[in-house]
């Protein structure tokens, strides 16, 4: 038995049924099925998988993941990035196995590319969606993430854990490649609060390197906007790669005309699974591009992930009178000076997010493990 048949099998009994909003059979073709989780679209074959390889066509239905976490965790929310979010508050991410991309860069590698790549060696443990709400209502978190690996080709899960979660009182969100339809949209928007999503560039060569489409990742921000459901945006800067003036320019650009209130993450590259031969980001690299978003018009740009190396920047300012209305070291949020509405003390003026009552907390900052 090979290693990669011993995982489907593995797999097979942590199984559901694709929802019928998620899939299509294929007119003319007896058996064939299509899916639209993600951009993919796949036309799956009797017998065969999708792109992600965990979504895959048994008999004319489509069978997708259920059932299982491969990664569970306590953050704060600051972490996944959402710096417009519940500030302070902490959240429950859990992740399962597969994706529909496979970047040579990949923080994630071993649980996202289990199936495809034999050096990975992610685990599982069979959990229901109670059990991963009542863990975030034990350690105060007030979301749930699906994230780790791409969230949007296990939806029929997400939505299970979801309903459990809003059914408690707790918010929820997804970090995404953004490779997204308008049916999965439309599956999820009643159950969603926050999406965060990976524009990983501004090329489609770039992207077709990844396995995606730079057209899907700007629709899906694109419609994320339009229909209201909160969205903040990172890009990892990659010197050598993405980081040029023009591809920053463009795609800080086209950020702001889809709305200058979008905040965007500019995050620190460092070498991991396949990608070696770029070099690690520099603070100062961070700051270029955080300003290069700054001229383009957004009003919210945090270089991310390198805590006390960018000075103030990880900070959220009042576009109008200038005021530190929210001050980071990090993770860790030291001051959040909103009203519960979203507004600045000083002048009034609305800070677009969605702040609630947690506004008024700050975080440790210290994430805490929830052991498989």
């Amino acid at each position: 038995m090979t290693e990669r048949t011993a995982l489907a099998e593995i797999l097979a009994p942590r199984t559901g049924t694709a929802d019928p909003a998620l899939v299509r059979c294929i007119e003319g073709k007896p058996g064939w099925i299509q899916c639209f989780a993600c951009g993919h679209r796949c036309r799956i074959a009797p017998g065969r998988e999708g792109i992600c390889k965990v979504r895959y066509n048994e008999g004319g239905l489509l069978k997708v993941p259920r059932g299982y976490v491969a990664a569970l965790a306590c953050d704060p929310i600051e972490k996944k990035p959402f710096f417009h979010a519940d500030p302070g508050g902490l959240a429950v991410s859990f992740g399962m196995l597969g994706c529909d991309f496979h970047c040579a860069y990949c923080q994630n590698w071993e649980i996202s590319q289990v199936i495809r790549d034999p050096d990975a060696e992610g685990s599982l443990r069979d959990i229901s969606p109670e059990q991963i709400v009542e863990s975030a209502r034990k350690l105060g978190a007030g979301t749930v993430v699906s994230t780790y690996n791409e969230p949007l080709i296990t939806s029929e899960w997400s939505m299970e854990v979801f309903r459990a979660a809003r059914s408690a009182g707790l918010k929820t969100a997804y970090v995404s490649n953004g490779n997204g339809t308008p049916e999965v949209l439309d599956y999820l928007e009643p159950v969603i609060d926050f999406f965060k999503v990976d524009l990983k560039g501004f090329t489609d060569s770039g992207y077709r390197k990844l396995g995606g489409e730079l057209k899907n990742v700007i629709w899906t921000i694109s419609d994320l906007v339009r229909r209201g459901i909160w969205c903040e945006v990172v890009t990892l800067i990659v010197p050598g790669m993405n980081d040029s003036e023009e591809e920053l320019t463009e795609l800080a650009g086209w950020l702001a005309e889809v709305s200058p209130d979008i905040p965007w993450h500019c995050t620190a590259f460092h070498q991991d699974y396949r990608m070696k031969e770029h070099r690690g980001t520099t603070a100062g690299e961070l700051i270029r591009a955080s300003e290069i978003g700054k001229r383009a018009g957004l009003r919210y740009v945090y270089p991310g992930n390198l805590p006390g190396q960018v000075g103030e920047r990880e900070n959220t300012f009042c576009p109008e009178c200038g005021s530190t209305v929210v001050e980071r070291s990090g993770f860790r949020v030291k001051v959040c000076r909103l009203e519960d509405d979203g507004k600045c003390p000083d002048c009034g003026t609305v800070i677009p997010g969605r702040w609630g009552r947690v506004s008024r907390q700050t975080g440790s900052g210290i994430p805490f493990a929830l052991r498989l």
